[in-house]
């Protein structure tokens, strides 16, 4: 028996014995006003029917039970069965291992949408490429939204391709200097400015959001080979990483580097805390990752899995890992801080770390085993779900598996790019994710505050 029929039945029981007693009356409505808007002096059902005084007893000849909330006039914007807000999972391919090797399925291209409250039931696919057979699509390298302009931004390795999320139109697609477009970008707090890579160059670009016109550049001519960048909460700084050791830091204002961070080897997924003091990053040749001091650019402290689960298979050359060349890549922290996940490509695990004290401290408990290696991990809202590219949805909370992200032909979708966004029920954006699962402010403060009230 499922869960939901157990719940069925002991309902069902309650109500049954209910008919043994006293007969179930409502009260009087006094005039109160019904569905309709008129005064009702009988008694008003679920669906705010006006119904004649005694009619919705109980009795074991007569059962009566109200049709709850079925009136079409208490849904939506008062006019009928309304639209409802949905909460929806955007999931950009091909996205990066989207179309992987091992699966023997690709899975196109394009946006692909899923229920989130529905068991990320299948919604819809937007193409946004549109290009004939022969033609590979382009890779889908980043996605970024905001309710400002109601818009979502994809960076393909070519284009920066804006969207209406309520029209599904196409607002600007730019390319810019051939050969620099695009990466992973961030939007600032304002919703008006987008700073995003150069697709290995050494400069980012700063985009008007409205127009997709360049605002600026920051260069980073120490960066060499621009891929994933961080933004501080309050969209004053940015830290652009490059495929190599030494990360850029620089200011939005002025778009000049201030100084430089540099790392024990390459640089891959990295994430910032809620104030942007910390850096923690994946690097190559390293299972786990390192913590860098933001305003003076020394490395903290270097977080390693232990050595016998991983050291000895990473030194073998005939042993081979699904990934990108390094022992992780997809470094992700919860919203409030409390724990930061590292996937594991030589194990296919994903480390959870405690980061309630001064240093992360592993947690093997709450750490987990996954049927295909993670590449990216993207906190859902509220940090609630975490999507991952290995197809998965899991349970923050609980360390479990709770869904799986699939196409419209039943497919698992292997991409390293999507969003969960809530919209309202006229398709306007309301909430968002960073594609980069960074600390964010007011969860850091909730959970600092929680813990003190407990301590007292």
């Amino acid at each position: 028996m499922t869960y939901r029929n157990m719940l069925l039945a002991a309902a069902s029981a309650t109500a049954l014995a209910a008919f043994g007693s006293a007969p179930v009356c409502a009260e009087p409505a006094n005039g109160a006003p019904d569905a309709n808007g008129k005064p009702c002096y009988g008694e008003l059902d679920g669906a705010h029917q006006c119904m004649p005084l005694g009619s919705r007893s109980s009795t074991a000849e007569h059962p009566y039970r109200d049709g709850g909330q079925s009136d079409g006039r208490l849904n939506g914007p008062g006019k009928g069965f309304g639209r409802k807000a949905r909460d929806l999972v955007y999931i950009g391919v091909p996205g990066g291992t989207s179309d992987d090797s091992a699966s023997g399925v690709a899975t196109g291209e394009g946006l692909i949408v899923l229920d989130v409250k529905a068991n990320f039931a299948f919604v819809k696919r937007i193409h946004l490429q549109n290009l004939p057979a022969p033609i590979v699509p382009e890779e889908v390298s980043g996605m970024s939204a905001d309710p400002t302009t109601n818009m979502i931004y994809v960076s393909t390795r070519g284009h920066l391709i804006a969207m209406d999320l309520a029209t599904e139109k196409i607002v600007w697609d730019n390319t810019y200097k051939p050969g620099t477009c695009c990466e992973r970008g961030q939007i600032t707090p304002d919703g008006l400015t987008l700073e995003v890579g150069s697709d290995l160059k050494d400069f980012h670009y700063v985009i008007d959001t409205w127009t997709g016109k360049v605002k600026g550049i920051i260069p980073t001519p120490q960066s060499m080979f621009n891929h994933n960048m961080g933004m501080s909460a309050d969209g004053k700084t940015v830290f652009d990483a490059p495929n190599g050791i030494t990360m850029t830091v620089a200011d939005m204002a002025t778009m000049k580097p201030t100084h430089t961070i540099t790392f024990d080897d390459h640089i891959r997924v990295f994430v910032i805390n809620h104030d942007a003091t910390r850096v923690y990053a994946n690097l190559n040749n390293l299972d786990g990752f390192e913590i860098a001091d933001a305003n003076t650019g020394k490395i903290l402290k270097r977080i390693e899995v232990p050595g016998e689960l991983w050291k000895a298979k990473w030194a073998d050359p005939n042993l081979h890992f699904f990934g990108h060349g390094a022992p992780q890549h997809g470094l992700a922290m919860t919203p409030d801080e409390s724990e930061i996940w590292s996937p594991d490509d030589v194990n296919d695990m994903v480390w959870i770390y405690d980061n309630t004290g001064e240093w992360p401290v592993l947690d093997k408990a709450k750490s987990f085993k996954v049927d295909h290696a993670v590449g990216w991990i993207t906190m859902g809202l509220d940090g609630r779900l975490a999507f991952m590219s290995s197809g998965d949805v899991v349970d923050v909370k609980t360390h479990t598996i709770v869904g799986k992200l699939k196409d419209e032909y039943g497919h698992l979708v292997h991409s390293e790019k999507f969003l969960e966004m809530a919209f309202d029920p006229n398709g306007h954006l309301l909430r968002t994710v960073n594609q980069f699962s960074e600390g964010v402010p007011a969860a850091y403060e909730a959970r600092i505050a929680a813990a003190k009230q407990a301590a007292k």
